[in-house]
This record gives structure tokens, C-alpha cells and sequence, in this order.
């Protein structure tokens, strides 16, 4: 049993900051000059070895710059550098409503971005507009490397592919808008493979940057570490599962964490967490109802612990559509009961597979 105070310490550990994206100004800032007054502007120094930094960390970059974009774009491309940047967005508006696009099309928190601009104003606008963005002085980008929101413990497979992987998302989103029919329909074009198994050692660095990194789809904001997520992992009073999925397009990587405290005759979902990235790919319930299938063959009552915040609440849908119905609250957490009547299979789209 989690313990109060490992839940208080988790507690703590939910509000850590870590950076998802940076987000680039052009003129000034990642290069020398103003393009529109001259086209022969010069790379900030270091900025290539910067930049691919960051991506190997893991962390994506876009571009919010008042520009033109076709100049922009083919700047960044003669620079070796346009393949970096996720969602640019190179126009007129102002760096706020650039700064909420990205994180809209990215689907990640505005307290998940950083912003790198040269002038004051522009940083002003958006620390004023946008307070939850962390805003950066260009003088200040040799300092970024070193920031402790730019580095993450642990550098993972998933980490090191993150932006091939929304390259692969970007992919399937406009294969999606030229498909003429149903959204299942659609998703049976995918060849989606879906895999659950127990949480081997090697999953461990991924697991806990799974509980750092997903906000949205949690249902407890607690985050682990990698020995608490190794503890579990060995506990016979536990079971900690990790999903994963892959389609035509590539590998969306490990994408799912569920973590079960198992009593002799109750079993309680502590963590449930799915990546935002498969949001729209209908495999969500899956995991939950694989767990529901694990309790009703065990022959125990499913219980799941539930902590609403401002970003969670796609979670408790997800719980009350799967069946779960509020039996009672523990201070900030809500205590629902699945009576194991009703388990959803798994749509006829997606191949699942179960690995021991």
C-alpha cells in the first residue's frame, strides 16, 4: 500500500516543471539579422549543436516568428534546420495566439513551453497573456543546455525518437482529412497492433518519464520514480502494466501505465495514464478494460482511485464510460467501483496482444 507520506511526496513531485518544446523567434534570435532586410543572415552561434541537443533529449521545437513564411521556411531549409521544427508558425499574429496554436496542434500544456525571443516587448506580451510559458531572453541562450527543465533524468528510446514520432502523427492527421468515411473506418486502415505486458527493468526509465511528462490523461497526477516504479514492479502486493502501439506509420511507442495494488480480495487502480498522442486512436479503454478482465478472472471488486485537477477530467469520462461509479471520497480523491459487468472488447480494429 502507497503510504501517506510517498503520496504527500507525490503530491510535491506532480507540480515539477519540465520543458515539452521550445519555441523559436527567427530574426535575432536564431539567427543574426532581420531576414526581410537582408537574406544573407548568419547563424547564432552554437545554435545547430543547441538545437539538435535539445531533440536528442527529446524535447520538440517549434518556431512563433513575425515573418514571411515561404522566405522563412526556405531560410531554414538552405540552413539544414527545417526538419527540427513541429507546427511553425511563421505569420503576423502575435507571439500569444502563435505560443497557444502550437500548443493546441502539439497538444501539451502551455507550462510545457518555453519561448526564446530577442525582444523584450514580445516577451512581455506573453509572460503578461500567457504567464504559464516559461519566456527567455535570446542573451540568455547559451544558459538553456543547462536549465534543470531542458534535462531529464533519463533519456529513453521514446525520448530520442519523440519528433519522428509526431512527424509519423502528422502523417496520420492528413491521411485522416482525405479519408472519405467513418472515423473506425479510418482507424481499421491503421494496422493498429496493441501490446500490454508487465513492466520489465528496461521499462522503468520510460515508465516514470510517462508519470513526469502526462498530465492530461492521468488520473492521480502522482508521478514515480524509477525505484518506487522498481519496487512495484517486484511487489506481489502489485501489478504495474505498460502498453504499447505501433501501425502502419511507425511506433507510437510505450504509451500507457497502469499501476494496481493488489489485496486478497480488492484490487484499486492507483495510476492510469495513456500518452496524449493516441487520444484520437480509440485504444484508450483498452488498457482499462484489459484490467477489469484481470479482476474479474481473479475473482475480486476493482476499485480506482481518481484526483481531479484543471487538465484530468478526459480520465473520469473515460472511468464512468467504462462503467465506474463513484462509491465514496478520501480527501482530494475520488473512490469509484466497476462491478465487472460490463467489459467493452477490444474494437475490431486493433490487434491486442497480452506479453507476460
Amino acid at each position: 500500500m502507497i503510504s501517506t507520506q510517498e503520496q504527500n511526496v507525490n503530491s510535491k513531485q506532480k507540480d515539477k516543471k519540465f520543458i515539452k518544446c521550445v519555441v523559436w523567434d527567427l530574426d535575432n534570435t536564431l539567427w543574426h539579422g532581420v531576414l526581410l532586410e537582408d537574406e544573407k543572415v548568419s547563424l547564432r552561434e552554437n545554435i545547430v549543436n543547441l538545437i539538435q541537443t535539445l531533440d536528442s533529449r527529446g524535447i520538440l521545437q517549434s518556431i512563433a516568428s513575425k515573418n514571411e513564411r515561404a522566405t522563412a521556411i526556405a531560410k531554414l531549409e538552405e540552413f539544414g534546420l527545417k526538419e527540427y521544427f513541429l507546427y511553425p508558425q511563421i505569420n503576423w499574429n502575435s507571439k500569444a495566439s502563435s505560443l497557444k496554436e502550437i500548443a493546441r496542434l502539439l497538444n501539451i500544456g502551455l507550462d510545457a513551453i518555453a519561448f526564446v525571443d530577442d525582444q523584450l516587448f514580445e516577451l512581455e506580451e506573453v509572460k503578461f497573456t500567457l504567464p504559464e510559458i516559461l519566456c527567455i531572453n535570446a542573451d540568455a541562450i547559451a544558459e538553456i543546455l543547462d536549465m534543470p527543465v531542458m534535462n531529464p533524468r533519463f533519456v529513453t528510446e521514446d525520448s530520442r525518437i519523440r519528433r519522428l514520432m509526431y512527424i509519423s502523427d502528422i502523417e496520420r492527421q492528413n491521411a485522416e482529412k482525405e479519408f472519405v468515411g467513418t472515423a473506425d473506418e479510418f482507424l481499421a486502415t491503421l494496422n493498429m497492433n496493441f501490446t500490454i505486458s508487465s513492466a520489465k527493468e528496461e521499462d522503468l526509465q520510460r515508465a516514470e518519464e510517462l508519470t513526469l511528462r502526462t498530465n492530461q490523461l492521468n488520473t492521480t497526477g502522482y508521478t514515480y520514480s524509477y525505484d518506487e516504479l522498481n519496487h512495484f514492479r517486484q511487489s506481489e502486493n502489485h501489478k504495474l502494466l505498460i502498453a504499447s502501439l505501433e501501425d502502419k506509420y511507425g511506433s507510437y511507442g510505450k504509451i500507457g501505465l497502469v499501476l494496481i495494488e493488489c489485496q486478497a480480495e480488492i484490487w484499486t487502480i492507483k495510476l492510469l495514464l495513456m500518452s496524449c498522442r493516441v487520444m484520437s486512436r480509440g485504444v484508450g479503454t483498452i488498457m482499462l478494460n484489459h484490467v477489469m478482465s484481470l479482476a474479474q478472472s481473479n475473482n475480486v471488486r476493482l476499485l480506482a482511485e481518481f484526483i481531479p485537477n484543471d487538465r484530468n477530467r478526459m480520465m473520469y469520462i473515460s472511468y464512468k464510460f467504462a462503467g465506474f461509479k463513484e462509491i465514496d471520497k478520501n480527501g482530494d480523491s475520488v473512490i469509484l467501483e466497476n462491478d465487472l459487468t460490463r467489459i467493452q472488447d477490444v474494437p475490431s480494429y486493433v490487434k491486442f496482444q497480452v506479453i507476460d
